[in-house]
């Protein structure tokens, strides 16, 4: 490994972006992705390691080296089939991901100079496949004669299915929307993650063999007991997600013009509410947008807002510093470049309005004091600075919780205080209750999409011993 060290003075390959004054007037991708020639180079800087840190830092477990030596050697088509074989949606992953907190973390190149660009390449392989028309249907297991029903068709659910439909199992998908696919449909924006990438994805598993039954409220229509006692599943996977909005609890948050970053994000991204009258679900044409918080999903509605025809201006309102902003550093640089006007070290105490309307924001101005348990420096309030800030409308982010509907209708499945659902036996996300299995947000709260798809691979293995065990 020692003699690879030199590789790590290569710069890492950049990715083409469009201009920010271009892609803040519409709702089309920002990053261009790798063109054959840019990955190759930057596949190129792998010095494959014999113990392979990055792989450790993937949720999926993706064989990282070896996909990366075949991008190296040219054989995309190759690449995209090892990255396949662990994860279900790498055009997916390669874009939206934190791969600078996970593969790229741990790669041994990164301690001298740059990681490589997993994530990037990952995409490269992936939309190198799919524009290739080279799709064929994964070799599947003969079956099992096993049904398995999968409740939520986000990013655990549409992980567990994949393995579990490759290893010959029946599956079918219950979603309550009319789209499958959770918060990457209707939580992500158009310009970060392009809807036909999606559908793209979608039909990859359909080709499976995977039936996906949209509009379909478990816990109304049937409930768990019924899956199985009348419907013949012999295992269920329940991975519904976190998308119940967190509120301020602060005076005049009930006024026209409040919206929850859920609310906001669902009806611009699976509503096309942007496109009104085209399309007949409007928003209210607002002018000035203050968004409240710091995580990815306040920045994704920053700049969704941004890119609306009306809007004038948005502001980001954010109780820390910059530096302890959890949001990807990428999505702050380009939220940056857009115009989106930062507001550190501000904490909302109520919302005035007009007529019904919101008018202002009251905020009261912070200081970081003494860093708590997490690590992170608390913000402690400063006397007398309370003041105004001018906007028509608010998007509140500050995070989200689960959906108890399937919780109260199935009264042995035990739950947390917060409603998430506890595991029997994490080592295979078994609930309380036998042929029962979670994983994603709804066991951990909201979290990323990849460790999502993790926990929906780690519960398809414990779905797959149980039922060919019963």
């Amino acid at each position: 490994m020692k003699k690879g060290l030199p590789k790590n003075k290569t710069p890492r390959t950049p990715a083409p972006e469009r201009s920010a004054n271009e892609r803040k007037k519409d709702f089309k991708e920002v990053s261009l992705g790798y063109s054959p020639a840019m990955a190759q180079l930057e596949a190129s800087r792998c010095i494959q390691c014999k113990k392979p840190k990055c792989v450790l830092g993937c949720p999926v477990r993706v064989a990282i080296p070896e996909f990366i030596q075949q991008v190296a050697k040219g054989d995309f088509l190759e690449a995209a089939r090892i990255v396949k074989e662990s994860n279900a949606l790498p055009a997916i992953t390669g874009r939206v991901c934190p791969q600078e907190d996970q593969c790229e973390k741990h790669c041994i190149i990164g301690i001298k100079g740059e990681p490589l660009a997993i994530g990037k390449l990952e995409r490269f392989v992936a939309d190198y496949e799919r524009l290739h028309q080279n799709l064929e249907t994964i070799e599947t297991a003969p079956s099992t004669g096993k049904k398995i029903a999968i409740v939520g068709a986000g990013p655990a659910g549409l992980a567990a299915a994949g393995d579990l439909a490759k290893w010959g199992h029946e599956v079918v998908i219950f979603e309550a929307l009319h789209k499958p696919g959770g918060v990457l449909f209707y939580g992500i924006p158009e310009f970060r993650l392009p809807k036909e990438i999606l559908e793209a994805e979608l039909e990859h598993l359909k080709r499976l063999g995977i039936k996906i039954q949209v509009n379909y409220v478990i816990g109304k229509i049937k409930t768990l007991d019924e899956l199985m006692l009348q419907d013949g599943f012999n295992a269920i996977f329940i991975g519904t997600g976190a998308g119940l909005p967190y509120f301020l609890g602060i005076p005049g948050e009930n006024l026209n013009g409040v919206y929850s970053a859920n609310e906001f994000l669902t009806r611009i991204n699976l509503m096309h509410a942007w496109e009104f009258p085209a399309f007949d679900t409007p928003i209210h044409p607002h002018k000035t947008f203050a968004v409240i918080g710091g995580g990815n999903t306040a920045l994704d509605a920053a700049r969704t807002a941004l890119r609306l025809p009306t809007t004038e201006k948005v502001m980001l309102l954010y109780r820390r510093t910059r530096g302890e902003l959890p949001a990807r550093l990428e999505e702050v640089e380009h939220a940056e470049a857009e115009g989106i006007e930062f507001h550190y070290l501000l904490s909302p105490v109520e919302v005035k309005g007009h007529n019904g309307w919101v008018s202002e924001i009251l905020c009261q101005k912070m200081k970081l004091g003494e860093p708590d348990a997490s690590g992170r420096k608390q913000p402690q309030p400063i006397e007398n600075s309370v003041h105004a800030i001018k906007s028509d409308a608010i998007i509140i982010a500050l995070g989200s919780g689960v959906n108890p509907l399937i919780a109260k209708s199935s009264s042995d499945l035990k739950t947390d205080r917060h409603g998430h659902i506890e595991l029997a036996d994490p080592d295979i996300n078994l609930t309380s209750r036998p042929g029962v299995f979670a994983g994603g947000d709804i066991v951990t709260g909201a979290a990323t999409v990849i460790s999502a798809m993790g926990a929906g691979k780690k519960a398809a293995e414990g779905i797959h011993k149980y039922v060919m065990n019963h």
